[in-house]
């Protein structure tokens, strides 16, 4: 059974939560549902949110949609 290690970082105000498994990593940003990224690496998962939570942002407000703001810490992931 594969093990997967958990990782937590704060890309633009937004807690990631990274999941890394022995053959990729995958993210999710609990404050902006919908808005989650696979990547071969955590470097890369954490480049591509980067990228893709302005991007999430940008989608929200095109729609018309609000836009959540950050709410939960690392340290309430890590917990």
């Amino acid at each position: 059974m594969e093990q997967i290690r958990e990782h937590y970082v704060e890309v633009l105000g937004y807690a990631v939560l990274i999941e890394e498994g022995e053959r990729n990593c995958g993210a999710h940003v609990p404050d902006l549902p919908g808005c989650y990224g696979l990547a071969r690496t955590v470097e890369e998962i954490v480049a591509q949110m980067e990228v893709g939570i302005p991007f999430h942002i940008e989608g929200l407000e095109a729609d018309g949609d609000p836009v959540p703001p950050p709410t939960t810490t690392v340290e309430m992931l890590a917990a």
